[in-house]
């Protein structure tokens, strides 16, 4: 019977409980897509993780949700650093520098760098993700609608686009947070059938405020079913929506804090920097923190 190590991770938080939880699976190198899909409905998170040998990096992983593979996500690459770090398995940074490698995602590598932690804190892992992508424009008669809203509750000025900085997202911006919280789902299945005809992966709605005075933004992240309907804290969204922001320069510094999570009981928080100047973005860096809560073994 094949035995898997597997850690329950939070991500983008600093303490048990907050951020968003990841299932991250090791030794996975035998595994099939279609076994990997199952155990990811399985686990029923967001995401599940499955760290495999690379070589081309330092490892591989493969991101599923309950419903499908995706090629690029921000926390469950914050889950697999940290639980690579937890097993050993990836040493730590001494001497006060920080320690570079790459991850090998289904598109190919990533850059990491896990900075040194400070006593009794979780080490700090940035992501480099890929260079943005801005794709197409949406109606906002037709998308604010899907989320009980109407498109006089989007940013006065701005549009509602596609960007991807490795997975497709749809940028929803919003006048405010009290607009955000009234956003919902209607009909799930209508932004599901939007959505795959449209060639993105879900949904970030998000404001110009935060939900702490730290924060820049705030944001709520729509799934679809199977997937779970809201996500916690959202890395690769966050990505893509630091980008669409510098881009229409709807930001004063291209680095800040983004915050999610909150009003579902799971704060979380990511640090944000992009790279390059608004109209030629080369790359975003996501910043988090990560808490291992459960370790066991996984039996098939």
């Amino acid at each position: 019977m094949p035995v898997y190590p597997f850690l329950l991770v939070d991500a983008f938080a600093d303490t048990a409980l907050g951020g968003n939880p990841c299932a991250v699976v090791l030794d996975t190198d035998d595994l099939s897509p279609a076994q990997m899909q199952r155990l990811a409905q399985e686990f029923n998170q967001s995401e599940t993780a499955f760290v495999r040998r690379s070589a081309v990096a330092g490892y591989g992983v493969r991101y599923f949700t309950p419903g499908e593979e995706i090629p690029l996500a921000g926390h469950p690459t914050i889950a697999t650093i940290t639980a690579l770090l937890h097993t050993g398995r990836l040493p730590r940074p001494t001497g006060g520098r920080p320690h570079d490698l790459q991850l090998e995602l289904l598109h190919g590598p990533v850059a990491i760098r896990v900075s040194p932690a400070e006593a009794g804190q979780p080490h700090f892992i940035r992501m480099t993700q890929r260079r943005p992508e801005f794709g197409p424009l949406h109606e906002p008669a037709e998308v604010l609608p899907l989320f009980g809203l109407t498109p006089a509750d989007l940013l006065p000025g701005a549009v509602v686009q596609t960007v991807s900085t490795g997975t497709p997202q749809l940028m929803v911006p919003l006048r405010d947070a009290a607009t955000l919280r009234r956003a919902h789902l209607p009909d799930p299945m209508a932004l599901d059938a939007y959505r795959r005809a449209s060639g993105f992966f879900s949904s970030h709605l998000f404001c110009l405020e935060g939900a702490t005075p730290v924060g820049t933004t705030f944001a709520r992240h729509f799934c679809t079913p199977p997937d779970l309907p809201e996500d916690p804290v959202t890395g690769s969204a966050t990505g893509a929506m630091a980008a669409y922001l510098w881009h229409y320069r709807l930001l004063s510094t291209p680095n800040f804090i983004a915050e999610q999570g909150h009003w579902m009981g799971r704060p979380g928080m990511v640090h944000v920097a992009v790279q390059g100047p608004p109209d030629a973005v080369e790359a975003v860096h996501i910043s988090g923190q990560g808490v291992v809560i459960v370790e066991g073994e996984l039996r098939l």
